[in-house]
């Protein structure tokens, strides 16, 4: 049997009833036949300390294992003034260090975010999509899953309750699972040729 392609869920909030966790959670049950999502929480990592990147702190250790570990990486962001939360910056910054041993490098990425306002994170995600450049990081353009006015599309309990949102997240694993098919088949092919 082949190896499930594994896509490690990262949520950039803190709250335990967090609509961009639930979003994850969803896309747990979602995902395409062959294809796993596992869920990584960012509760416990320290603030980024230079002082710190050659021995870091265990949590961080582990965040970094993962992602290496992982095929691809789901982003689910919040937003926070117009931007990406501190939590999900400081992770990032964490698993890029020390410079030259960064796990992000060469990763495929895809990413989405709920919101109670009317633009779903738009904002946060182009920024989260900036930090993708020098992180060298392959972000999946399309498509876009901006979850809108997320009150009203989550239960009591931040389940996904909305059909056509769930939708929208089936379609972007999807296109993930692709994307990181198509990358991985480009990186053996060059093997190959060298």
């Amino acid at each position: 049997m082949e190896k499930p392609l594994t896509i490690l869920g990262i949520a950039g909030s803190l709250r335990k009833a967090s609509y961009n966790r639930g979003a994850l959670r969803a896309a747990q049950e979602l995902v395409p036949e062959g294809v796993q999502l596992e869920i990584f929480d960012l509760d416990g990592i320290p603030s980024y300390n230079q002082d710190e990147e050659q021995n870091p702190p265990s949590r961080v250790s582990l965040l970094k294992s993962r992602v290496r570990a992982a095929d691809a990486v789901l982003f689910a962001t919040p937003e926070y003034n117009y931007s990406i939360p501190g939590v999900l910056k400081n992770a990032l910054d964490w698993a890029s260090r020390p410079y030259g041993d960064s796990a992000w490098d060469g990763k495929p990425v895809a990413v989405m975010g709920a919101s109670v306002g009317p633009i779903g994170t738009a904002r946060a995600q182009y920024h989260l999509r900036q930090c993708f450049v020098f992180l060298n990081m392959y972000p999946l353009n399309r498509p876009e899953v901006m979850i809108t006015n997320a009150a009203e599309r989550f239960d009591g309990e931040g389940n996904l309750t909305d059909e056509n949102t769930r939708r929208h997240i089936r379609a972007l694993l999807e296109a993930l699972a692709k994307w990181t098919q198509h990358l991985a088949e480009g990186r053996r092919a060059a093997v190959s040729r060298a």
